[in-house]
Order: C-alpha cells, then sequence, then structure tokens
C-alpha cells in the first residue's frame, strides 16, 4: 500500500515526461557543436565555482544514495545517520586532499591524472578499465532500481512494464552524455540539485512542524514505532546479524568515505574548474549542498519511520528504498490537498531527475575514459573531431549493455553493486591517486599493481560477503557461500590496494624509484601548486 492517490500517480507521469523532454532538449542546445575537445570534455571550463559545485555535488549525490540512505536512516536509525554523515565527510576529504592536485594534474579524465607523471598507453588502460569496474555496477543499480521506483509510484506492477521503464530511461541517459557533453549533464546536474534540495527541505520543514519543532519528539517516536526501541538509537543496528557488527560498521563507512570520493564521475569534475582558486570554491558549494542534503534526508528518514513505523516501511521494500517517498507522502496526512500534491509531485520529479542525471553523469565518464585513453591514446595524431565521435559512439558501447543487464538483474537485491563500487574506489582508486600525487619514489609498476591488484581483491572477496549469499536480503537468498564476515570488502582490500602499490614501486628496484623522483620533481609544481596549468 503506497498511498499514493490516482491524481498523483497521473501529475507524476505528466511531470516525467516534462522533465525528459526539458532535459535532452537543454542537452540539445547546450552541447558542442564544434570539434573542441575542451569543449566537450570540460564545456571550456565555463561554469562558476557555484554551478560547478553543485553540478559536483549532483554528481555526488546519486539515486542510489538518496533511496538507500533514506532506507537505511528509516530501517537503522543511528547507523543510517553516520552512513549519510560519512558521505560528507567523503566529499571533505576530496575536497582538502585532492581537488586542487587531481586539477593541476588531469586534463579530461582520470588516465591523464595519473599518466602527468607516468606516461604510458598500459597506465590509461588499467585506469579505463577501473573506471568501468567501479562504475558500471552503480549504474546497473540507478537503472535497474529506476524501474521498480517508477512502477512504485505510478502504480504498476507488471514486469514487461518495469523492463520498458530501464530500456526508455536508459536510452534518454546515453542521449544525454552523447549529444550534452560535459556542459550539458552539468546543467541537469544543476536542475536536480536544485529541485532535489528544494522539494526536500519543504519537506524536512514539514515533518519537523508536524513534531512541534522538537527533534526529540521526533527521534523518540521513531524508537517507539520502529519495534526495536532504543536500539533505533545506538550504533549496530544495521549489523546485529554478523559476529563483528562494530568492525563491520567501521568497515562500511571506510568504504563510503575514501571510495566515494574517488569515483571517476565525480573527480572528473575537477578538471572542469578554471583555475585552483575556482575547484576550492567550486568544492566549497558543493560541501555545503551535500551537508544540507544529509539533514533534509536524515529529518525526512527519520520522520518516516515515527509516522507510518518500520514494518510498512520494510513491506513496501526490504531494503528501505521507498521510505524517502513514503515519508514524503505521509507528512501529509490521510487527505491531501491539490497543493500537497503539487509538492509531492515535486519530490517525485525530483528522484526521477536523480536517476537521470546521475547515470548520464557515469556513462559520460565511462565513454570519455574508453574514448580519450584507450582509443585516442593509441592514435596520438586523432583529430579532435574523431576522437568526439568515439566519445559518443563510447557512450552508446557502455550504456546499452547496462541496459541489458540491468533488465536481468532488477529482481535481486542492488546493494552489493552499490557496496561493489565504493570498494573499487576505495581499495584501487584511492590508492593510486595519493600515490599518484604526493609520493617521490612511485613507479609506473607500482600503480599498475596497485589498480589491477585492488580491483582485483575487491573483485575476489566481495562474493563471500553477507550481500551476496548466506541471508534472506541477500542478492542470492536461496545460496549460501558467505565466508566474508563483513558487509563489505574494505578492511582487507583497502590495506591491499596501498600494500600492492609499495610492494610494485619497491620490487621496481632503486634506479627506477630515483628516476621516478625526477620526473616527480619535474612535475611537482604543477600538481602541487598549479605553477603551470596542464603544461
Amino acid at each position: 500500500m503506497t498511498g499514493f492517490s490516482d491524481s498523483a500517480q497521473a501529475m507524476s507521469l505528466v511531470a516525467f515526461s516534462a522533465v525528459a523532454t526539458v532535459t535532452l532538449l537543454l542537452c540539445v542546445m547546450t552541447g558542442p557543436d564544434g570539434d573542441d575537445l575542451d569543449e566537450f570534455y570540460t564545456g571550456y571550463s565555463s561554469l562558476s565555482a557555484m554551478r560547478n559545485g553543485l553540478a559536483i555535488a549532483g554528481d555526488y549525490i546519486s539515486a542510489a544514495t538518496v533511496l538507500g540512505t533514506g532506507g537505511v536512516i528509516a530501517l537503522c536509525g543511528y547507523d543510517g545517520i553516520v552512513l549519510a554523515l560519512s558521505t560528507v565527510l567523503s566529499l571533505m576529504l576530496l575536497m582538502f586532499l585532492l581537488a586542487e592536485p587531481l586539477r593541476n594534474a588531469g586534463r579530461f579524465t582520470m588516465g591523464d591524472a595519473l599518466a602527468r607523471r607516468m606516461p604510458g598507453r598500459a597506465v590509461r588502460v588499467a585506469a579505463c578499465l577501473v573506471t568501468l569496474a567501479a562504475l558500471l555496477p552503480l549504474m546497473l543499480v540507478q537503472l535497474a532500481g529506476a524501474g521498480q521506483l517508477l512502477a512504485f509510484i505510478l502504480g504498476f506492477s507488471g514486469d514487461s512494464l518495469k523492463t520498458g521503464f530501464i530500456i526508455g530511461l536508459g536510452i534518454l541517459m546515453i542521449s544525454y552524455a552523447a549529444i550534452g557533453g560535459m556542459k550539458g549533464t552539468a546543467l541537469i546536474q544543476i536542475l536536480k540539485i536544485v529541485m532535489l534540495l528544494g522539494s526536500g527541505a519543504v519537506v524536512a520543514v514539514l515533518v519537523m512542524n508536524r513534531f512541534s519543532w522538537n527533534p526529540g519528539a521526533l527521534f523518540d517516536t521513531a524508537a517507539r514505532q520502529s519495534g526495536v526501541g532504543q536500539d533505533f538509537l545506538r550504533s549496530g543496528l544495521e549489523f546485529a546479524g554478523g559476529p563483528y557488527p562494530r568492525l563491520d560498521m567501521i568497515t562500511s563507512q571506510l568504504a563510503v568515505v575514501i571510495g566515494g570520493a574517488c569515483l571517476p564521475h565525480v573527480t572528473m569534475r575537477m578538471y572542469t574548474a578554471s583555475s585552483a582558486r575556482q575547484v576550492r570554491r567550486s568544492m566549497s558549494w558543493a560541501v555545503s549542498a551535500v551537508a544540507v542534503f544529509v539533514l533534509v534526508i536524515t529529518v525526512v528518514g527519520v520522520g518516516a519511520t515515527a509516522m507510518i513505523g518500520r514494518t510498512v516501511i520494510a513491506e513496501a521494500d526490504p531494503q528501505g528504498n521507498t521510505a524517502y517517498l513514503l515519508g514524503s507522502r505521509a507528512v501529509f496526512g490521510p487527505d491531501v490537498s491539490t497543493g500537497e500534491t503539487f509538492l509531492f509531485t515535486t519530490v517525485t520529479t525530483a528522484l526521477f531527475l536523480t536517476l537521470l542525471a546521475s547515470v548520464a553523469g557515469m556513462i559520460l565518464a565511462c565513454a570519455n575514459s574508453l574514448a580519450h585513453d584507450v582509443f585516442a591514446a593509441r592514435a596520438p595524431s586523432m583529430p579532435p573531431q574523431r576522437e568526439i565521435l568515439l566519445a559518443r559512439v563510447s557512450a552508446l558501447a557502455v550504456g546499452v549493455p547496462t541496459i541489458l543487464l540491468a533488465t536481468l538483474i532488477q529482481h535481486r537485491s542492488l546493494q552489493p553493486l552499490v557496496i561493489l563500487s565504493f570498494c573499487v574506489g576505495a581499495s584501487a582508486l584511492a590508492p593510486a591517486l595519493v600515490y599518484t600525487l604526493f609520493w617521490r619514489r612511485y613507479t609506473r609498476t607500482g600503480l599498475l599493481c596497485t589498480l589491477i591488484g585492488g580491483t582485483v581483491t575487491v573483485l575476489a572477496l566481495m562474493p563471500g560477503t553477507n550481500l551476496v549469499s548466506g541471508s534472506p536480503v541477500s542478492a542470492f537468498p536461496e545460496a549460501d557461500f558467505n565466508w566474508l564476515p563483513f558487509t563489505t570488502t574494505g578492511l582487507v582490500s583497502v590495506p591491499a590496494g596501498f600494500l600492492f602499490g609499495w610492494l610494485g614501486t619497491v620490487v621496481s628496484g632503486r634506479r627506477k624509484t630515483e628516476e621516478q623522483r625526477k620526473q616527480y620533481e619535474a612535475v611537482e609544481g604543477w600538481i602541487l601548486a598549479g605553477a603551470v596549468r596542464r603544461g
């Protein structure tokens, strides 16, 4: 029982169609129409600090974050709030540690930033493969979840309709990336974050008003309605079924904090800043926007539990992915006015736009990496027009298999895929970036060992976690090959990623490390201080 009226469903359908049309038109109007690589990959770095910051926040806050984090807050209380705070901490880590050096070292892609010190096709191909490994699972989650979410909002239950939604949305997202380029997708991200924060803030205000602006009353009511009492307000509820709940919680936060900051669709926005000063100001706007989002999602998630109860939320979706919607609907009470229906439609439209924008940004990051790091690196004299064409074809090459896979996994638990993306970011990309940007003796062998070793470790360990099998809410509940007593691989794979990089550098020999030290000193001013812009 969703409680969504026929008028709300009809209005949502009209709003979805309008948003899809308007955003596609925006991409056509603002997309690159020439053969300039800077225009396609960075939009000429023409966005102001505020707009670029909102675009970064838009890329960072995916639909999986809105729905998944909202669900964990509604079902697990304290653990969900800590998870939400970890997303802010992750972006702050990017802001203070990596943003400026990344902007100075890179040009268009993650491969550019890594190849600044260690040029070579092997580095670029490895960077592209890890980019795909990190973003493909997240894209699958967004697309597969999109079909279920739209069917839930619009009141459809047929599998064929859900599959149709996935295919239609996938085609739309490929079009955004191929037509709009960096600037077109940035405008969609800005529109998304403004709508998401605006509508969410209004709902959060209504929730607080319902509880007389007393946070204590809100949390106490949520604890009573949760069915677990005060455990709702203590740590450990999310991981209570595991043998090491406290350690499991720390491991999960580690993966989110380190991995979220290094995912390629987020870091590519660093290259669109025109100066070091602008990237700092952009990140300030991004962190502020994400902090507001965390406040909103916390109030709405806890409010959903307080108003309708944890049992109802779990019945609608075992992972709680519909909690944000159910909380937004419940705040209006049984009798909904036309104005309240319009507000609820705005909330659903913001979520719809979040789904569209999130996957479009990820497809663009993958397509850019394929075109620039794999194909263009193979032929250095490739004309810019051909490289842009390759990027657009790559968007199709990435998008079509993603759509097909999403239709196949739509009935499985998608949480392992979200964790997989964050773990690859934390175990392969984070060590590679930290070593590349700050360690003078880091070698090409060390970099390849970090990227490949970190990714392979995550892929080898992930099937053994309790999210994949061994529990009723796992991806394969009928099987049990759960041998790793944690929800994520971070406790093992993150140290392994750093260790592989160190070992690869050590076995390279003293001569190689001395060569790399000299090469790093030659570009150190560019990377750390922006002394020369992409020389």
